[in-house]
């Protein structure tokens, strides 16, 4: 095996720590082509679905592959914007406002972990700035193997066809990290003054129930965070509820279902809700077409009167600190 090796190295170079914040990715336009090069790398990853390899592949590009695309080019380009995808967007935003409060010491890159910019050229990227320390900071707050679990396999990948490996420090999760969890009770609760909802939805992306079976905490990561937030703001136990959305396939995934909540809602008489998504880093598909479209849809043709979304904390002071925060924490281990 060829490793990759070092170009112009001298000892009298300052050696950097790199920090490498990674999300999940997005297609490269929401053309039906696009669309399904993405969902092709997406849904061929072992850790989001965990069915035997070959009858995989023929459900995937038999099926999925051939019908899913066109379908969700759709839904891509009611969200795509002048700059582009929203979740690539903010996402550079976010690490462009990181980058402007970091040292000289410290050197920050995206990546995604499906489609572009790649894990792969960002890591390389940070090498070739002498960068012998390395944080890799998933924005998934709460840990899932299909997330984070699936960053961790990327950059064990990439690294292990390096000559020189740098020293790593990987930051699974931040459900209940105390700075995270402050921005986002700040962003819920001007909200909660404004329209006095009769009811907070913390929506979650989901995952199938079976993984929870298995071990993955995420469900547990998911609940915690809500409990603190709803602790901070001095909710009542009445006054909020856990869901789980983006259910995929035939499988259950983890419940209650954020659809089936917001259809049953109005006949408790529950019309009037604020919807949070505090998995999700930055607004993407699943939070601006989703939740602030679909499922608001649903609620409103329930006998809903007022559903009003909370946007993520994208590159707002209280993320870009939060981050701040996190990384100068985990610098301090590599010191």
């Amino acid at each position: 095996m060829k490793f990759v090796g070092e170009e112009d190295f001298r000892h009298q170079t300052p050696q950097k720590i790199g920090v490498l914040i990674c999300n999940l990715g997005t297609p490269a336009s929401y053309r039906t082509k696009d669309v399904r090069r993405f969902l092709r790398q997406f849904l061929s990853d072992g850790r989001v679905v965990e069915i035997p390899k070959i009858i995989w592949w023929f459900i995937l590009n038999g099926l999925i592959l051939t019908l899913r695309p066109s379908k969700s080019a759709k839904l891509y380009k009611s969200v795509w914007t002048k700059e582009g995808s929203p979740l690539l967007v903010l996402s550079k935003k976010l690490i462009q406002k990181i980058k402007l409060i970091s040292g000289d010491h410290c050197e920050v890159e995206l990546a995604m972990r499906y489609g572009n910019p790649s894990m792969e050229d960002a890591l390389l990227s940070l090498k070739n700035k002498n960068c012998r320390k390395l944080i890799v900071l998933p924005m998934f707050p709460q840990y899932s193997g299909t997330t984070t679990g699936s960053i961790f396999d990327e950059v064990t990948r990439v690294l292990s066809k390096w000559r020189w490996v740098p020293s790593l420090n990987f930051i699974n999760s931040y459900h209940d990290n105390d700075d995270y969890i402050d921005a986002l009770a700040d962003s819920i609760s001007g909200q909660i003054k404004k329209i006095s909802p009769q009811k907070i939805v913390f929506t979650y992306h989901g995952i199938p129930k079976r993984n929870f079976d298995l071990g993955d905490p995420y469900q547990c990561y998911c609940q915690k965070t809500t409990r603190l937030v709803a602790e901070k703001l001095n909710l009542k136990e009445d006054d909020y509820m856990t869901t789980f959305q983006s259910r995929f396939g035939p499988a259950e995934w983890l419940k209650p279902y954020t659809s089936d909540t917001m259809e049953a809602l109005p006949s408790k008489g529950i019309k009037n809700v604020l919807v949070v998504a505090p998995a999700f880093s930055v607004d993407c598909l699943e939070t601006i077409e989703e939740i602030d479209q679909e499922n608001k849809e649903i609620f409103l043709k329930a006998g809903g009167e007022k559903f009003t979304y909370v946007p993520c904390l994208n590159d707002s002071d209280g993320q870009v600190n939060f981050f701040k925060k996190l990384i100068d924490k985990h610098s301090l281990v590599l010191k």
